[in-house]
């Protein structure tokens, strides 16, 4: 069997309701050059039933399965990338799928953009409800795309990250922190944007259904539940990311952070001393808004 070129990943807990529509859209893929790589996050449902069935199928591709305990988004990005044997691997979450031809186009793009350079490719999310493009689309003319800099120029919304494994192993696995669950995928994004840049793909590879339990729908709980994290994403922001005034709103949140972890010590740590004491005030005012928006968030659910 020659071995494929890229892995799909998917990190999965309790998402038996849906994960079936990732796989359908893998099924439908125009082209097979490509392994499913399930990671079940310490999943209680039947999620593992319903891999073991898929991968007794003639689906044209391989399914590998991975059981570990829960520990939150980032875990699952580790563990994927501790059995990722492709030169290009993305991930595409549980409750999402990929367009029918993605594959086809990922492998089109970086057979024209492989470069020593070159991380991977960024392509465009589309929302399931409605078909539109998430946030501002790119532009292919960019030969060297940073995330970063994208974003700073007024580029908005999700996109999707393709990246060789080679690459994205160079650097640290996300940390994990005792008690909490949740560490910004950005963290390896950031350092790599450091040393390489991104191929250009300006069109739709993944269809995003957001849930109503998933982590983008309920931020100021996770603030709460896992502040160690969020400190230690904000203090890689203040040294990787050259803007005033980004590093000002990260200051805020570390200070809001360290304050919900109890860490005294937050100014002594922060890459911004100065600066983060002036954004004390406004940490302690963000900290009673999160509080505050917790509680409203669990009364309505």
């Amino acid at each position: 069997m020659n071995k494929k070129t890229l892995t799909v990943f998917t990190p999965a807990y309790n998402r038996g309701y849906i994960i079936k529509n990732c796989y359908a859209s893998l099924c439908r893929q125009t082209c097979k050059d490509f392994i499913w790589l399930v990671i079940d996050d310490g999943s209680t449902d039947n999620t593992a039933e319903l891999i073991k069935e898929w991968q007794k199928k003639d689906n044209g591709f391989e399914i590998r399965y991975i059981y570990k305990e829960n520990g939150g988004m980032h875990t699952a990005h580790n563990t994927a990338y501790e059995n990722i044997d492709t030169e290009l691997n993305v991930c595409i979450d549980s409750d999402d799928y990929m367009t029918d031809d993605a594959v086809e186009m990922i492998l089109d793009c970086w057979a024209k953009n492989k470069k020593e350079k070159c991380a991977g490719i960024v392509a465009l999310d589309v929302n399931a409800k409605n078909g539109e493009v998430l946030g501002t689309e790119l532009d292919e003319s960019v030969k060297n795309f940073n995330l970063d800099d994208y974003y700073h120029n007024g580029g908005a919304g999700d996109k999707k990250l393709i990246y060789r494994t080679d690459v994205i192993n160079k650097y640290p696995p996300y940390p994990v922190f005792e008690g909490e669950k949740y560490v910004s995928l950005a963290y390896k994004y950031r350092l790599i944007g450091k040393d390489y840049y991104l191929a250009v793909l300006n069109k739709p590879v993944c269809v995003v259904d957001y849930q109503e339990d998933g982590s983008s729908l309920n931020m100021y709980k996770q603030y709460l539940k896992n502040p160690r994290g969020f400190a230690f994403i904000r203090k890689i922001n203040m040294q990787y990311i050259d803007d005033p005034k980004r590093n000002f709103i990260d200051c805020i949140h570390y200070v809001s952070s360290s304050i919900i972890s109890k860490n005294k010590h937050f100014v002594k740590e922060s890459p911004k001393k100065l600066m983060t004491v002036c954004a004390i005030p406004f940490g302690i005012a963000l900290t009673v808004l999160i509080k505050k928006k917790s509680k409203s968030f669990m009364k309505v659910n």
